[in-house]
């Protein structure tokens, strides 16, 4: 690692720590030329992963967009942001570890759907007609009815 302040690539490290769950390690390092500290981070490189949307097109896989419509189905519901980022982790988790390197729309939208339906049942029916794309109120009441069966 080179010293961001004289250049030298000699160093030693002085703490590390994991972070972000384990998927990163921080490192504080030493430079064995001027003595100043500084901090590095170690993350596991990523195959790019592509998803495939309902028209055919793809597009890079992107988290922040299943966070963010996670989010939206639970606005105003009792549902804490650390159990939205797990789902949002098991996802990522989960289409990584199967090692493609394209996955489905529609298989991301049923993981989540499933983890949702445990966690709030009224975020689960907001992101279900949004995902499902409920053609009238009956596709949806066929829904709710399933729903309130289990």
């Amino acid at each position: 690692m080179q010293c961001p302040y004289c250049g030298n690539v000699k160093d030693k490290v002085v703490n590390s720590r994991l972070c972000q769950n384990g998927e990163s390690v921080r490192r504080r390092r030493e430079c064995l030329s001027c003595r100043r500290r500084f901090t590095t981070f170690e993350v596991i490189e990523k195959i790019p992963l592509m998803v495939i949307k309902r028209d055919g097109k793809r597009e890079t896989f992107d988290p922040q967009k299943i966070l963010n419509g996670i989010r939206k189905a639970c606005e105003k519901r009792p549902v804490a942001l650390q159990d939205i980022e797990k789902i949002v982790n098991f996802v990522e988790k989960t289409l990584y570890n199967e090692m493609d390197k394209e996955v489905s729309s529609l298989k991301i939208g049923e993981m989540i759907l499933k983890r949702l339906k445990d966690l709030d049942e009224v975020a689960y029916v907001r992101f279900a007609s949004v995902y499902r794309q409920f053609r009238d109120v009956s596709e949806f009441s066929d829904e709710l009815k399933a729903l309130l069966k289990k």
